[in-house]
């Protein structure tokens, strides 16, 4: 009786993944296509910074007429900066949201399974919300050329380095917000938290009046919050008036924001997803 010999068993390497550069471009594209598959998501992420530039344009206008305002600016002039900043954001709120849904839905626990870098898909939604903010932003500055008249003194050159200021700050404050998410964990509880937050920042600010305008309780409270100066920052450079160190400062404070937010959003998205 023959015995038949048996090859002896390889060992097949095991499957490491794509480089992170390569997993970020495709879950960005992933995220990306999620969003334009979704029209309805598209277009009332349009209409609620349209709406808002309506509204506080028609509502505050007659802040132009006061001492403190700026002489010879228009207020449509003076409140477009503000509007990129805020709708900032906001959008920077979506980030935190959609990372909740994600793990709601459980993509998240799929990609757990693979050799994905949690870095990676941080990484990869800050960046699609990022394009879509500008896209968003984009659209908002054209509306507000065509039918609100928007002219800054600073020209293109101005206005361009104000729509990047504000990008520099949405992204920043997504990290924050992926954060929150990675933490919170509940959809309701993130709008919560980041309503809470959004509403004083953007009102106890130079956002939409001048600061000098408020009352002295609340002009020291937005002397010191920080959107007042990216706020300023990004108003100054669209009406070609003195920066200093503002663009500095916003700049100096978004990236410690975002620091802070990456280390809190990959400790957080690691912890196993039923804590």
């Amino acid at each position: 009786m023959t015995t038949a010999t048996l090859a002896p068993t390889v060992a097949l390497p095991r499957w490491q993944g794509t480089g992170t550069a390569s997993q970020i471009t495709i879950l960005t594209g992933r995220s990306l296509r999620a969003v334009v598959s979704d029209p309805k998501l598209v277009i009332f992420s349009v209409l609620q910074p349209l709406i808002m530039l309506l509204l506080f344009s028609q509502v505050f206008s007659g802040m132009a007429n006061t001492a403190s305002f700026p002489a010879g600016v228009t207020y449509i002039n003076y409140l477009m900066p503000a509007i990129l900043v805020t709708t900032g954001i906001g959008a920077a709120l979506q980030s935190g949201i959609g990372l909740v849904s994600d793990m709601k839905n459980g993509v998240l626990a799929r990609f757990r399974s693979l050799p994905i870098s949690p870095g990676s898909v941080l990484v990869a939604r800050s960046l699609s919300d990022l394009v879509r903010t500008a896209l968003q932003l984009v659209i908002l500055l054209v509306a507000a050329v065509v039918l609100f008249d928007f002219s800054p003194a600073g020209g293109l050159l101005g206005v361009l380095p104000a729509f990047l200021l504000a990008l520099a700050v949405s992204w920043a404050l997504s990290w924050i917000f992926l954060a929150v998410g990675a933490w919170v964990r509940n959809a309701e509880s993130m709008q919560t938290i980041g309503f809470l937050a959004m509403f004083p920042l953007m009102f106890a600010s130079s956002a939409f009046v001048p600061v000098d305008g408020l009352p002295a309780w609340l002009r020291a409270v937005a002397t010191v919050n920080p959107l007042t100066y990216a706020v300023d920052a990004s108003r100054n450079l669209a009406l070609d008036l003195p920066v200093g160190n503002g663009v500095m400062a916003a700049l100096a404070a978004s990236a410690g924001l975002m620091a802070v937010g990456m280390v809190a959003a990959v400790r957080g998205f690691r912890r196993p997803l039923t804590a």
